[in-house]
């Protein structure tokens, strides 16, 4: 019963401590311009869209990246750019910016006609004959995904920042997925199914 009432503690103390400040990360967030937007709607096609993502997946990136950097790349997420940036930031600073970036709205995206047959097809129906889930399950029917579950938004998401991501899951390279949900799934498609679905979501909405 102690050990509980300890462990009740101290997820209240880091629930309270991570608790983020959207004002407070809009004055943090001028490094993340560059990349990302002063609003989290990056520009640059390699770089992801922040505006809008739920605010508990932009921490655990963060925090991920953090633990990368610090482990060599042999845990968390490891990116030679966002490691530098993360390195003076402290678990306030995270929650702020995640805070800030997810109250943040996201600009629509659009869909290619030509990706729409192949990638509407997997990600309404995946592929079961090959073992490939639908990306709606877990992202939902408008790639909004689910807060609580930890699930991103990729709706609206740059074609070539998915793109990148899903090879890098296929890879190995990225290894940060909910019990290596993504690493399946990625695993199984071609690069001709990469690239039709990662386009295809930019247009969820």
């Amino acid at each position: 019963m102690k050990r509980l009432a300890l462990l009740l503690t101290l997820f209240a103390s880091f629930t309270a401590f991570a608790q983020g400040d959207a004002e407070a990360g809009k004055a943090k967030s001028a490094t993340c311009a560059a990349c990302h937007g002063a609003d989290g709607n990056s520009v640059i096609p390699a770089n992801p869209v922040l505006a809008g993502q739920h605010e508990k997946y932009l921490l655990k990136q963060l925090q991920e990246f953090k633990l990368g950097a610090t482990t060599g790349g042999e845990q968390g997420r490891y990116n030679a750019v966002m490691a530098g940036m993360v390195a003076p930031l402290n678990e306030q600073d995270m929650a702020d910016l995640a805070a800030y970036f997810a109250s943040q709205t996201a600009k629509p995206g659009s869909t290619p006609e030509s990706s729409i047959d192949i990638g509407e097809e997997l990600y309404m129906a995946g592929n079961k004959d090959r073992g490939i889930a639908a990306c709606v399950a877990c992202h939902g029917p408008r790639g909004n995904g689910t807060p609580l579950s930890g699930f991103p938004k990729i709706s609206g998401q740059h074609a070539d920042y998915i793109k990148a991501q899903l090879m890098a899951f296929r890879d190995g390279q990225r290894n940060n997925d909910l019990n290596g949900m993504m690493r399946i799934v990625a695993s199984k498609m071609s690069d001709k199914e990469i690239d039709a679905i990662s386009k295809y979501v930019g247009g969820l909405h």
